[in-house]
C-alpha cells in the first residue's frame, strides 16, 4: 500500500477498557474516542493491537454489555472509508465475527506483515512470542481449543463474565510492576523475537503491544522495535507519515 502524501497510518493499543472499574473505564473510553476523531483526519489506516477490553468474549447472541461510544466511533471511521485493522490480545481472544460483520474491521490472531511504501511491517499484539513464558503458551492453546471455547460458551453471561473478570483482576495483580522499566537486551522476550524473525527477512518496523511500556529499540541500523505501551498510563501511539515512524504521547 502506497500512503498518500499528507496521510498517516496509527497504531495504538492495550485500552483495556472495563479496567479497574466502570468510572476509570468510561474517562479512558472517551479519551481514546477523541482521539480517534482526531486521528480520523489524516488517517489512512488504522491499526489497533489488540486487548481493547480487559475481557471480551461473543457468545451466539451476546455480546459483553458497554462500550459503545469506541464501538460507535469505530463504525463510522469504518462507514467512512478509513481501514481499521484488529489483532487479537491475551485479554480480547474471543472474538468470532462480531467486529467483521457489525464494523466491518477484519481481526487477525496471529502477527502479520505489511508493506508501506517499500518499508516492511511486522505487526501483532505480541502475547506468546519468543522464548520463555510457557506456562502463558500452554494456557493460550487451551484458551483458544475450539472445546475450550464452547464449554465456555455455554455457560450463563452472568457467571462466564464474573469469572473472566476475577481472572483478568488476579492476572493484573500478579504482574504487578513487571512493566515498569525496559529488562535489558537479552530479557526482553520480544527483542528476541524480533532478531529470529530478522534471520529470515527484512523488516523495517516490528510493531506490537501487550508489553505495556512505550519501547523504541534498535535491532540493526535498518530495523526498529516498537511497543506501543498503553491508555492506562501512557497514552501512547505510533504514526508512520510514509517516510519516518514516530512513538508519540496524546496530550489531551
Amino acid at each position: 500500500m502506497d500512503i498518500p502524501a499528507g496521510k498517516k497510518v496509527y497504531f495504538l493499543s492495550d485500552f483495556h477498557l472495563g479496567a479497574p472499574d466502570k468510572k476509570q473505564s468510561l474517562v479512558r473510553e472517551r479519551k481514546i474516542v477523541r482521539f480517534l476523531e482526531s486521528a480520523r483526519a489524516d488517517a489512512a489506516m488504522i491499526f489497533i493491537l489488540g486487548d481493547m477490553f480487559d475481557f471480551w468474549f461473543e457468545y451466539r447472541k451476546v455480546v459483553p454489555k458497554g462500550y459503545v461510544r469506541i464501538l460507535g466511533k469505530l463504525a463510522d471511521i469504518t462507514d467512512s472509508g478509513i481501514p481499521v485493522h484488529f489483532f487479537i490480545g491475551n485479554h480480547d481472544m474471543w472474538m468470532s465475527g462480531y467486529f467483521e460483520h457489525e464494523l466491518n474491521i477484519p481481526v487477525f490472531d496471529e502477527p502479520r506483515d505489511y508493506l508501506f511504501n517499500g518499508f516492511r511491517f511486522h505487526i501483532g499484539h505480541g502475547d506468546g512470542l519468543g522464548p520463555g513464558d510457557h506456562g502463558y503458551k500452554f494456557l493460550k492453546k487451551v484458551f483458544r481449543n475450539p472445546v475450550c471455547r464452547w464449554l465456555f460458551g455455554i455457560l450463563p453471561p452472568a457467571i462466564g463474565i464474573g469469572v473472566a473478570d476475577h481472572f483478568s483482576r488476579r492476572s493484573r495483580a500478579l504482574t504487578g510492576h513487571a512493566d515498569d522499566e525496559f529488562l535489558g537486551e537479552q530479557r526482553e522476550w520480544l527483542v528476541t523475537y524480533c532478531k529470529d524473525v530478522l534471520r529470515e527477512k527484512q523488516v523495517a518496523y516490528f510493531i506490537f503491544g501487550h508489553r505495556h511500556l512505550p519501547i523504541d529499540f534498535t535491532l540493526t541500523p535498518q530495523s526498529r522495535y516498537i511497543n506501543l505501551g498503553d491508555w492506562i498510563r501512557y497514552d501512547t501511539y505510533a504514526v508512520f507519515d510514509g517516510e519516518n515512524l514516530s512513538l508519540l504521547s496524546y496530550e489531551t
